[in-house]
């Protein structure tokens, strides 16, 4: 809300079954409250709708907003599972309502930056890439105890290859869509959760190139980063130090800097959905790209539920 805020957006309602979070949100951002999504659009008739919830709640909740004839933003994953996602395109495309995901990091400069590396082939062909993120669940949000979380419960739609599918969703973005994969994933740590914390995939693509994809929520100190190697040299993203590396054999190397902060991302996301609405325009990144995303997810958590290697159509 802060960043609608930030936004100019001034008209705001929150719903939430938990009525400290509805006070909270009353008095830090003065938004109307509601309890349930069903009253909030009866009474608040909102022109767009912002699903923050779990992922097994989005799809219905979504067609609850759409029905209303609001434009939708759905927190990632898109659900935590295909069923019903075909009504919910139809009935945006039906109503030309606006439907995008969140799936930030396509707003952050330096991957943005990578995307257009790539295209460039400022490295020739990408031959193998190595994508990693790794945070500690209990600090994701200190607020609540990580154990009631969405993240922590497989029946809330939870398991670090759909809650952690940020990965996923620009690994494809660069790389397209993998041919077939491979996972290992499992629960390794002490934390009381019953999904999956820790998840390495291998992705081959049908021109060759291979990557391998790790994710987790149990390391304890924050790391995220890419690695691209080409044909003629070597593409490196860190997240903490803000930089891309290019580095070349004929030693012509690049080291490009970053001043954007963390919240920029959400800024930019928030701010391309607006303009959607406004315009009447196709999100950047709407459901086709966040339907390969869960697919890939799911198919991922198949390979390791299963042990086998998976191939998407």
């Amino acid at each position: 809300m802060g960043n609608l805020r930030k936004l100019g957006i001034t008209r705001l309602a929150a719903c939430d079954p938990h009525p400290d979070r509805l006070e909270y949100v009353r008095s830090e951002f003065q938004a109307e409250s509601f309890s349930s999504l069903d009253q909030a659009l009866t009474s608040f008739r909102p022109d767009a709708v912002l699903i923050c919830s779990p992922p097994v709640c989005h799809v219905p909740q979504a067609m609850q907003a759409l029905y209303a004839g609001a434009h939708i933003f759905i927190e990632k994953p898109l659900s935590d599972r295909l069923d019903g996602i075909d009504e919910l395109r139809r009935e945006a495309e039906g109503k030309k309502l606006a439907v995008q995901i969140g799936y930030n990091l396509r707003f952050h400069p330096p991957i943005e930056k990578l995307k257009q590396l790539v295209e460039e082939r400022a490295v020739g062909k990408i031959l193998w890439a190595q994508i990693h993120s790794g945070s500690y669940l209990p600090d994701w949000r200190p607020w609540q105890d990580y154990r009631r979380s969405y993240t922590a419960r497989r029946e809330m739609g939870g398991g670090i290859l759909l809650d952690g599918s940020h990965e996923i969703d620009y690994a494809a973005w660069l790389l397209g869509a993998p041919q077939k994969l491979v996972c290992m994933a499992a629960k390794v740590s002490a934390l009381e959760v019953n999904v999956e914390d820790c998840a390495t995939m291998l992705w081959q693509f049908p021109g060759g190139t291979l990557a391998d994809i790790h994710v987790d929520f149990i390391q304890r100190s924050y790391a995220r980063s890419c690695t691209l190697a080409g044909t003629e040299g070597r593409i490196h993203w860190d997240l903490k130090a803000n930089a891309i590396e290019i580095v070349r054999p004929d030693g012509k190397n690049e080291a490009l800097q970053f001043d954007c902060e963390v919240n920029d991302m959400y800024l930019a996301e928030i701010a391309h959905f607006l303009e959607c609405m406004e315009t009447g325009g196709a999100p950047r990144f709407g459901l086709d790209q966040a339907v390969l995303a869960l697919r890939i997810a799911l198919a991922a958590r198949r390979s390791a539920e299963e042990n086998v290697w998976v191939e998407l159509d």
